[in-house]
Parts: C-alpha cells; structure tokens; sequence
C-alpha cells in the first residue's frame, strides 16, 4: 500500500536549495527533467502533535549526533542555529540558500523500525472464461 513518503521544500530560490541538498548535504538525487531534482532520503517516521490548527506539517532530518552535523556544516561555511536541549533530543536548523529554515535533531526518543517498500507485484492476467458449449 504505502511504499514511501514524499516531502516538498517551498523556496524562492530552489535551484539554490537543490543545489545546497546535493552538494552540502550530499543526499543522492535524479533529475526528472529541466533541472528539477527528487532527492532520495534515508528512512523516515512522522508523529502527529496536538495543535489548534490543521494543515501545519514540519519537515526535519535526523542525525546520530547534532555536535557533528554543526561541525560538519561549520567546515563548509554553513552557519547553524543554537543546539537547543528538548525532552525528545538535541534540535538545530541550517538556513537554507533561499532563506528557509531546515531543522536537524538528534533524537532522544525511540524510533520505529525502518519500513520497507516491498516490489511491486505484478497483477495477474484474467483468467480465460470458457463459454458454455450447446
């Protein structure tokens, strides 16, 4: 049923993001025509919060320490905002080159086991009905 997830970025700059995805972050990617870029992304998981309004959704890359992501984007000359300490883990965000916010955590929570796609099944052919004989 369910074989992935797919988030979007709104930007208004995202040549300028794609760019900072696959190069900065390194995430693996395919053109899908004109320049526009999908990005592969590693396993994910999505929580839903209580909130007085609907249709607010947040978009969050993990990783196993948020010292080394800051220091990894500091080598690149990518400024990061403050590690603030939450119930739930260590929380940062990069701006990104179009002015959006990205954040990064390092939970402290646990995590659901990885889903994973199975291949699609190819559907059976009709089965052959025999007319009745006279």
């Amino acid at each position: 049923m369910i074989i992935g997830a797919h988030s979007i970025i709104y930007s208004t700059n995202p040549a300028a993001d794609r760019a900072f995805l696959r190069d900065v972050l390194e995430l693996r990617n395919v053109d899908v025509g004109g320049g526009w870029l999908i990005f592969g992304l590693p396993p994910a998981e999505v929580a839903v919060h209580p909130s007085d309004t609907n249709g607010v959704h947040e978009f969050y890359l993990v990783c196993d320490s948020v010292a080394a992501f800051v220091s990894d984007m500091r080598n690149q000359n990518v400024p990061c905002g403050p590690v603030t300490e939450q119930t739930w883990g260590l929380l940062t965000h990069v701006v990104l080159p179009g002015g959006g916010k990205l954040g990064v955590y390092q939970p402290r929570h646990a995590r659901p086991e990885d889903m994973t796609a199975e291949p699609a099944r190819a559907k059976s052919a009709p089965r052959a009905t025999k007319k009745p004989t006279r």
